[in-house]
């Protein structure tokens, strides 16, 4: 009797174990405001917390994902849909990433402490960066073709500056996905680090972080962006058009 008693409490033991690690993973939906490619999100976790945030995208769009965080064990995962197979895994590629989507469906892009980290009950503030790609670029021209094993049609640099630095004083690493001339996305490295996609549609850039301040203007064949007057890029039209 004494030993089914204690074979009984050992899984109910396991099972409140497993049940509060199930606990800790807490789903959010990710939602675009109208017109908007994109969100910032900001929030913290402790310990074995994690989040998944998940958002609806289709196959071939393009999802860029960083993550900015005041702790170093902090990372992401990007899942596909019904998998636990990820696309991306932050702990061994960093923070940032950029690809082309295999499948219609729900993606889940997860953020969690590294397990030693977990284990010290230590806390990270972050903010969450994504971006997904419109899909209104049109088609880009046949003989523009992709970078083996990238969503880009090209890659580079291009001049670029931060804060009090000398206009172009730095060379910032470029990815381009164009659609029909004029239109394209130009996903931008910063010198701090993460991702900005600048979307370029008739004459016209955006940004889809809603959190920041963007300003455009052209001279000649370049254009000059200013994101809330401390990052500065110039890009030239031959990254939008090819050339």
């Amino acid at each position: 009797m004494k030993s089914i008693f204690i074979g009984a409490l050992s899984l109910f033991l396991l099972f409140s174990i497993a049940q509060a690690f199930a606990g800790a993973i807490r789903e959010e939906q990710v939602q675009f405001k109208a017109k908007q490619t994109g969100t910032t999100i900001k929030g913290s976790i402790k310990g074995r917390q994690t989040i998944d945030y998940r958002l609806k995208a289709k196959a071939g769009q393009v999802l860029t994902v960083s993550l900015g965080t005041s702790n170093l064990s902090n990372y992401f995962n990007v899942l596909p849909p019904g998998s636990e197979t990820a696309l991306f895994v932050g702990s061994t590629s960093g923070n940032n990433w950029t690809g082309t989507l295999p499948a219609d469906g729900n993606y889940t892009v997860r953020v969690y402490l590294m397990r030693s980290a977990a284990r010290r009950n230590e806390k990270a503030n972050y903010t969450l960066s994504i971006d997904i790609a419109s899909g209104k670029l049109g088609e880009a021209p046949a003989s523009d073709a992709k970078v083996p094993g990238t969503p880009f049609h090209a890659t580079g640099k291009v001049p670029c500056s931060i804060g009090p630095d000398p206009k172009g004083s730095a060379q910032c690493e470029f990815g381009v996905i164009r659609g029909k001339p004029g239109n394209a996305e130009v996903h931008v490295t910063p010198p701090g680090g993460g991702t900005r996609v600048l979307n370029f549609r008739s004459a016209q850039v955006t940004i889809a972080d809603p959190t920041v301040h963007l300003k455009a203007s052209m001279s000649g064949d370049n254009w000059s962006i200013s994101i809330d007057d401390f990052e500065f890029y110039d890009i030239p039209m031959e990254v939008i058009d090819g050339g």
